[in-house]
């Protein structure tokens, strides 16, 4: 087997950055080159956000369709307004100033500065300001927006570490900044507030109370999900996405892991099954258990990182324990549902 090529990594202290990496890094991106980082919910994969043919090489790199919108990473609201056409709405400075920095992604209708590559072709662009010192201090430094999906081949499971980026895209990518394991460990919320009703095109990182709460009218409406390879409206819309190379099966409500794997073990075709527990169960030494928190945070915290090592441990097929039916939960439910062929 030949060994994969491996990208540059350069080691960033997460909360303060050495400015002589954020520079190097500075100077590829400003080549145009990619540039993997930490953020406080992924490791996204950077690139000059209004040079488009910087922006044409993220896809090329992920493999993802060029219909598929980008996320625009800024450092705040002053960064932001050049990005949106006219005068900046109110709820979308209401937002950005309560949410940001932080997971939370606004759809808003986009100027003539925001390159069609970045959008997909649409009329809207989504922005993000992260709540993470590397990324916002290689934005500074560069002085430019930067396009950023997760940095993963499509589809596959989003890097929460720079070993997983380094797995999943060797050496297309330039540089990685290794800031350590990302906190919050799924996307950011996708919120749409390019038309009169404010809607949820991603359930994420930021909870759906926290937006209900600053939002009275905000809309919610589980699978959004758009189909084929044409224009989408938000990152993260696709029917099947962050699904590790194992099949993924998810367990029925009131139905255990165990018994599940039971079942996936003895059935026609016998696998290697991996298992994803929810909660504090007690499993010795099994190295293809792995038990996550009973809290939605602890839980999207651990969960790429949990899909990665059962992948890396060989497993055939992925069996995970049903997460509450609440909204609490959206975000990681969403990611599931995703991620799953099939239920138990």
């Amino acid at each position: 087997m030949i060994a994969r090529s491996m990208s540059r990594v350069v080691t960033v202290d997460s909360g303060s950055p050495d400015p002589a990496a954020i520079a190097d890094a500075v100077r590829v991106l400003r080549a145009g080159g990619l540039v993997a980082f930490p953020t406080e919910t992924v490791y996204g994969l950077g690139a000059c956000g209004l040079a488009p043919d910087a922006v044409a090489k993220i896809f090329a790199a992920k493999g993802r369709p060029s219909t598929h919108p980008l996320i625009l990473h800024v450092c705040g609201e002053d960064d932001a307004r050049p990005l949106i056409l006219g005068d900046v709405p109110e709820r979308v400075r209401a937002m950005m100033r309560a949410c940001w920095p932080g997971p939370l992604t606004l759809v808003v209708k986009k100027s003539a500065r925001v390159p069609d590559a970045v959008t997909g072709g649409g009329d809207t662009v989504a922005l993000r300001s992260p709540d993470h010192a590397v990324a916002q201090a290689l934005i500074r430094a560069l002085g430019e927006p930067i396009a950023a999906p997760s940095a993963n081949r499509y589809q596959t499971v989003s890097p929460t570490t720079a070993a997983h980026v380094q797995k999943s895209l060797g050496d297309s990518v330039d540089l990685v900044l290794d800031g350590g394991a990302c906190t919050a460990g799924i996307e950011s919320t996708v919120l749409d507030l390019s038309s009169s009703v404010p809607r949820v095109l991603r359930p994420g990182a930021l909870p759906l109370g926290r937006l209900r709460a600053l939002l009275s009218d905000v809309v919610f409406e589980p699978d959004v999900v758009a189909v084929g390879d044409g224009a989408r409206l938000s990152p993260g819309q696709d029917a099947r996405h962050y699904a590790p190379r194992a099949r993924v099966v998810l367990t029925r409500a009131g139905q255990s892991a165990k018994d599940a794997a039971a079942l996936v073990r003895t059935g026609p075709t016998p696998a290697r099954v991996g298992v994803v527990a929810w909660g504090a169960h007690v499993h010795g030494a099994d190295p293809h258990v792995v038990s996550l928190p009973k809290t939605p945070e602890g839980y999207g915290h651990g969960l790429y990182a949990a899909l990665h090592a059962l992948d890396d441990r060989g497993v055939d097929v992925i069996v995970i324990e049903a997460v509450p039916d609440d909204e609490a939960w959206a975000g990681v439910r969403d990611r599931l549902q995703r991620a799953a062929e099939e239920e138990a």
